[in-house]
């Protein structure tokens, strides 16, 4: 393989020795920045951004071309790619995100579920990574991702994010048997996604567990964890061992000492659990990945400095840290408080390096 120019996100996934804590930034392409506004607007619509490899290609590399010091690239495209495949009918209302058309909501419509074909269904996200390799010339490496099957699950059955989530934990709750026919056939179709993104260059994969942290305590280990892990172990057993994966459950910090032994390489971490004491659960046993609330870009550079400092400083001495929000930056942050955070990581995280 091809050695990065920059690989110290890579180096951080596999517990090797860097000169400083790697950062990037869930939507580090984003409504934020001005130039993908206008390459949005351009494209027509979210969707159309996505479906096209050009596009595609263009605001991905637009967060790299601002900001030198982000250490990976993350493929731009939606966790809602699967479900639209299977003919649920992905849409966006502006202001209220995404919604599906044919939603699961009686049995039989779930009993037909099917996995699609994903290299077909899926071509135009793969075209995208492929042209997204070559625009990065081995700069940083690049992530691809999903959704979890248990937040996939969420927007079929509810129709929409941001619910309740009522519909889908009555159906959980009495009929598990649907639910499970609905994981099932998602964690196939997740596996064969991730491998075909790796296939098509990816050098990470990541999956995302937006709405794990709605579970009860008991449920979440059953209903999302255990189908993360399967994720994961069919990947490994497709030959894709050498791959970093990392999970990240949002509103999951009461789990971490379970997904620590996933399989996974790192864990996403959100603001509401102290970084430090992830770090003394898991016993190092895996990379964490955050943890700062995007709220704080809202601020200043000084009050975002002094944040970052706090979040370096709870991980304390070593390797295994990747910097990162507790989650999506938000469309109302002023670009140049991006720059404070990489900065403030650059500066600041060598001396927890050293020795």
């Amino acid at each position: 393989m091809t050695p990065f120019k920059n690989d110290v996100f890579l180096r951080t996934l596999f517990k090797e020795k860097t000169p400083y804590t790697p950062t990037w930034i869930m939507r580090q392409a984003g409504r934020y920045l001005p130039e993908y506004r206008e390459t949005r607007k351009k494209a027509g619509s979210f969707l159309d951004l996505c479906k096209n490899k050009d596009f595609a290609t263009e605001v991905t590399m637009q967060p790299l071309e601002r900001y030198p010091n982000l250490d990976a690239a993350i493929l731009f495209s939606d966790i809602l790619t699967i479900p639209d495949a299977m003919g649920l009918g992905l849409y966006f209302e502006e202001g209220e995100g995404p919604k599906f058309k044919n939603p699961l909501q009686d049995e039989n419509e779930i009993q037909k579920l099917d996995i699609p074909n994903i290299e077909e269904e899926l071509a135009y996200v793969f075209n995208a990574i492929s042209s997204i390799k070559k625009a990065l010339n081995n700069r940083i490496p690049l992530i691809g991702f999903s959704g979890s099957p248990w937040t996939l699950a969420t927007y079929m059955v509810e129709g929409q994010g941001g619910t309740n989530f009522l519909k889908i934990k009555e159906m959980l709750y009495s009929r598990s048997d649907l639910i499970n026919h609905i994981l099932k056939i998602n964690t196939e179709a997740v596996t064969k996604y991730l491998a075909c993104q790796i296939d098509a260059g990816a050098d990470v994969v990541m999956i995302f567990d937006s709405w794990g942290g709605a579970l009860a305590h008991n449920e979440y280990e059953i209903y999302s964890l255990n189908y993360m892990k399967v994720i994961i172990s069919n990947l490994n057993l497709l030959g894709y061992q050498n791959i970093p994966k990392i999970l990240f459950t949002k509103g999951g910090g009461q789990w971490l000492k379970s997904q620590a032994n996933s399989g996974a390489n790192a864990l996403g971490v959100d603001w509401q659990t102290q970084l430090g004491a992830a770090r003394k659960l898991i016993n190092d046993k895996v990379v964490l990945q955050g943890n700062l609330d995007p709220s704080i870009l809202l601020s200043n550079p000084k009050e975002i400095e002094k944040a970052v400092k706090i979040v370096l400083d709870d991980y304390g001495k070593g390797e295994g840290h990747i910097f990162n929000l507790g989650h999506g930056i938000t469309q109302f942050t002023p670009p140049e408080n991006l720059q404070a955070l990489l900065e403030t990581v650059r500066n600041y995280s060598p001396k927890y390096h050293q020795g």
